[in-house]
């Protein structure tokens, strides 16, 4: 992120803001496998069964053929000295060697039949079979009891075990989606420190506001000194460190407190340099997948294009598929925030490439099916060679309740790699969390924050608070160790044995969020608004432009990304700002009957853990100011 100096002010009520940013770079291929018995039942409760007079959709994956020699064809391709090296399948080779036959589809099709399910579509390359019946059906077919489960206060229908598949067909079938749990977009917005209540954003006022220019970019100022005093004497603390965002008793635009438009992280990432020389993603169409979509993306795309000097999006480089059917943003998508997940994504992948094409695929719903559905889309129909998914669900959350369903995932996400298309794809923003989606076949995941609050000083008239109050962890990036993907060849230096998460950071804080445009009631001719998002969602789509000028400049696809981070010296990948600064905010109370009390920048981030890459701001509360 980009950092801008301003003259420091007073101002009342403070607290420490810790952000931490750090730079992590895994890498690629593995092979499932489980991890040992995992529980997610402090989250979900089993409600008991399903109605079985319930009709419910059920779709049946395939096994590819000649599967361990797909296995280790792919391995090779990503091989430096391999014969195979970034030697890709085209997709009629795919076809003919490795894809299900129609003959492996029949034999599903005749098993779906044959237990009172109607089939309802064979996909064109054979990976699955839809059908619907009854629960009673489903259950009676694949030897399965479904249930009802409260996962997180959501209601949700999925099979209390594996389902099974009995005679020829099992021989054929990968893997049966019958469960009804979905994809959660990650984008966030940036929001009230203090209440959660995310911050307003600004109403587009045709020939008012200033070109791109709503925000604050200054998310961390100069540092300062902070005086806070109790009346009658005592006692009375003294505050040093770096100061977070715009003043709170300036008028909108500078709530939220800071947020980035597009030239600020070209400058910040340093593409301005590569742009000069041509590389900007020309040839180059990145594919966003998500659910949903919004009904206004074009015109919001475009007045956001103006405002930030980018080209417009016209036929030519912007194409919309939808390969579930029509689409539309109504209550479900505004409720799980993909109208703005889908702007995030399309306006953001634009600012950091905007020479390359974007083809936005939609599904129907959030439902893993659908979304799964959709990424084959497009990686089968070849729409480009970067592929951005910046939704996800916890890996154990599969683990727990749908493991086959990590298994179809990962089986999508190799044909892509073995066509040459990187899938890039959000590790979620759950904190310190277990992995998110994919975690195997070279995918990248994109992560780059986390977020810790501490209390110094109390609401006007700003007593210090002794001692210093730590709210603890508030949000941050998904990450960590797989339960399921065993630790791929380029990890060999990581401990462990199994596959680890995120492979990369970029700007991810939404609390140091951009700038995206969107009519917020989806009414096409609306108003427009300027809020200020983040999320894993952010990085996504970023680093897929950066990619995508990559693949440019390699003058060929270069598939999977995340091999190449392994392979990259130390100097290649920099943070843009530390991750630790000598101004991280430190300072002494003075408390008459105990003397002074050194409050070090450590002490104040105690609930990271031990970390010390870390930057800590001084953050002004709203709610605590006087005005």
């Amino acid at each position: 992120m980009s950092i801008r100096r301003s003259q420091s002010q007073t101002g009342r009520g403070a607290s420490i803001l810790l952000a931490v940013l750090t730079l992590m770079a895994v890498s690629a291929f593995s092979q499932g496998q489980p991890g040992g018995s995992h529980s997610i039942v402090g989250s979900r409760q089993d409600l008991g069964p399903e109605d079985s007079s319930k009709q419910v959709t059920v779709t049946v994956w395939l096994h590819q053929h000649n599967k361990d020699a797909f296995d280790a064809l792919v391995q090779q391709m990503y091989e430096k000295g391999s014969p195979q090296y970034h030697h890709w399948l085209t997709m009629e080779q795919y076809k003919a060697t490795f894809a299900p036959t129609r003959k492996d589809a029949a034999l599903v099709r005749d098993f779906l039949s044959g237990h009172n399910l109607s089939v309802s579509s064979t996909e064109k390359n054979n990976h699955y079979v839809t059908a619907s019946g009854r629960i009673s059906d489903v259950q009676d077919a694949f030897n399965v009891q479904i249930n009802r489960f409260n996962v997180k206060g959501r209601i949700h229908q999925a099979p209390t075990s594996e389902p099974s598949v009995a005679g020829q067909a099992s021989a054929v079938v990968a893997a049966v989606q019958v469960s009804d749990l979905t994809y959660s977009s990650n984008a966030a917005a940036a929001k009230d420190l203090d209440t959660g209540v995310p911050f307003r954003g600004v109403q587009l006022t045709p020939g008012v506001n200033p070109n791109g220019l709503f925000f604050s970019a200054n998310c961390f100022r100069s540092p300062e000194t902070k005086t806070f005093t109790t009346g009658g004497g005592g006692p009375v603390a003294v505050y040093f460190g770096n100061r977070y965002g715009a003043n709170i008793t300036s008028a909108p635009p500078n709530l939220p407190s800071c947020g980035y438009d597009a030239a600020e992280l070209q400058t910040a990432y340093g593409l301005k340099k590569a742009y000069s020389s041509g590389w900007n993603g020309a040839g180059q169409t990145i594919v966003i997948v998500d659910a949903f979509g919004s009904n206004t993306i074009v015109d919001d795309a475009n007045t956001f294009s103006a405002l930030n000097k980018l080209p417009a999006l016209t036929s030519a480089n912007f194409q919309i598929f939808t390969p579930n059917g029509p689409v539309n943003c109504g209550t479900a998508c505004v409720d799980g925030n993909w109208q703005f997940e889908t702007t995030l994504d399309v306006e953001w992948a634009h600012s950091i490439a905007p020479g390359a094409n974007i083809a936005l695929v939609l599904t129907a719903d959030n439902s893993l099916t659908n979304l799964d559905i959709g990424n084959l889309f497009a990686v089968e129909n070849l729409l480009g060679n970067v592929l951005s998914n910046s939704f996800g669900i916890p890996e154990i959350a599969l683990v727990d309740l749908f493991p086959s369903e990590l298994v179809v995932e990962n089986g999508i996400s190799e044909i892509a790699a073995a066509l040459g298309i990187s899938q890039n794809i959000s590790s979620g923003d759950d904190g310190d969390f277990l992995a998110v989606d994919q975690a195997d076949f070279g995918i990248d995941f994109q992560t780059g924050w986390g977020l810790n609050f501490t209390r110094i000083a109390d609401p006007t008239p700003n007593p210090p608070t002794v001692p210093p109050l730590p709210f603890g962890f508030q949000s941050g990036s998904g990450g960590g160790t797989s339960v399921f993907f065993a630790k791929p060849a380029y990890q060999h230096s990581l401990p462990g044995k199994f596959r680890k998460v995120p492979d990369i950071s970029m700007d991810a804080d939404p609390e140091t969020g951009v700038e995206i445009i969107v009519t917020l009631d989806q009414i096409p001719g609306h108003p427009q608004s300027v809020e200020v998002f983040g999320g894993t969602s952010l990085s996504c789509p970023m680093f897929s432009g950066l990619w995508a000028i990559a693949n440019q400049a390699a003058g060929a696809p270069l598939g999977q990304a995340a091999p190449y981070l392994y392979q990259l010296k130390g100097s290649a990948i920099s943070d843009v700002t530390a991750v630790t600064s000598p101004f991280n905010v430190a300072g002494v109370i003075f408390d008459p009957p105990n003397g002074a009390i050194f409050e070090s920048a450590d002490a104040l981030a105690r609930p990271l853990d031990g970390t010390t890459n870390y930057v800590s701001a001084l953050f002004q509360s709203a709610r605590n100011e006087k005005t």
